[in-house]
């Protein structure tokens, strides 16, 4: 499988929870907007990175957790469409267009995205990580399996580790500690110098905490989906370390993007 593979199969999926007659005004659990909002803003965003994939400057928020929230609002207020067959539709064929607009682009070409510059490939998986974080919310609201799965997280993790700086919470201030988050076979370091982390293939210095996760479970709780407690009640994480007590900490340290 590669990530193209990946953002076409999410988002089928995505398409197949939102059948005829499933009611667009559905409630998120744990969120404000409904399924066919959430749709419609896959849709939105699907055209969104399609046109930044095929080389279009697409200026959208200011990159902050804020300033995404109200481009979100903003941009869900001027397109009033919530039919779910056809916001299916939209986010399938949009998330095909994106593979094919970007195929004859080099994959280390930048490009400027609503989360700041990143090369193309990573493009990539910022779309599959928003289609993952979206579909699943779709998918508990009307009651069906998450495509959130243990294939497809790894193709998420540029993203997560190029995004992880630009999302630090205030709850990071002074922060310093060197941490390695173990996924699956993705392994990464995360360390902080006055509240300000760097992320890395290799851990600078000894770790303070070394942080096992599985790897569906590391990106729900990345992305909001999880909290910090329910992660590790269903016993997904292990820490160890000179200072393991640092572990429980980590995921406050950040905003879900």
């Amino acid at each position: 499988m590669t990530v193209e593979d990946a953002i076409t199969a999410t988002a089928d999926r995505i398409a197949a929870l939102l059948p005829a007659g499933t009611d667009p005004r559905t409630p998120l659990p744990g969120a404000e907007w409904t399924v066919g909002e959430a749709a419609a803003h896959l849709a939105l965003a699907g055209k969104l990175m399609r046109d930044i994939g095929a080389g279009k400057i697409r200026p959208y928020g200011d990159g902050t957790p804020g300033g995404l929230a109200a481009a979100n609002s903003a941009s869900l207020a001027a397109f009033p469409e919530r039919d779910p067959v056809v916001l299916g539709t939209v986010i399938a064929d949009q998330a095909r267009a994106f593979v094919t607009d970007s195929a004859g682009r080099s994959p280390q070409e930048q490009v400027l995205t609503p989360m700041g510059p990143m090369d193309l490939a990573t493009l990539g998986s910022y779309l599959l990580t928003h289609l993952l974080g979206h579909g699943y919310d779709i998918a508990v609201a009307v009651g069906r399996p998450h495509m959130v799965s243990q294939d497809v997280v790894p193709f998420t993790m540029p993203f997560m580790r190029l995004a992880m700086p630009r999302v630090v919470s205030a709850a990071a201030a002074g922060h310093h500690a060197c941490y390695v988050v173990r996924t699956g076979r993705d392994r990464f370091a995360v360390t902080f110098a006055d509240g300000v982390p760097t992320v890395s293939d290799e851990p600078p210095r000894r770790p303070d905490c070394t942080i096992g996760i599985d790897p569906v479970a590391f990106l729900l709780l990345a992305l909001g989906r999880w909290s910090a407690p329910a992660t590790m009640a269903r016993a997904k994480v292990i820490v160890w370390g000179r200072k393991p007590w640092l572990g429980p900490r980590f995921p406050g340290l950040f905003t879900a993007p």
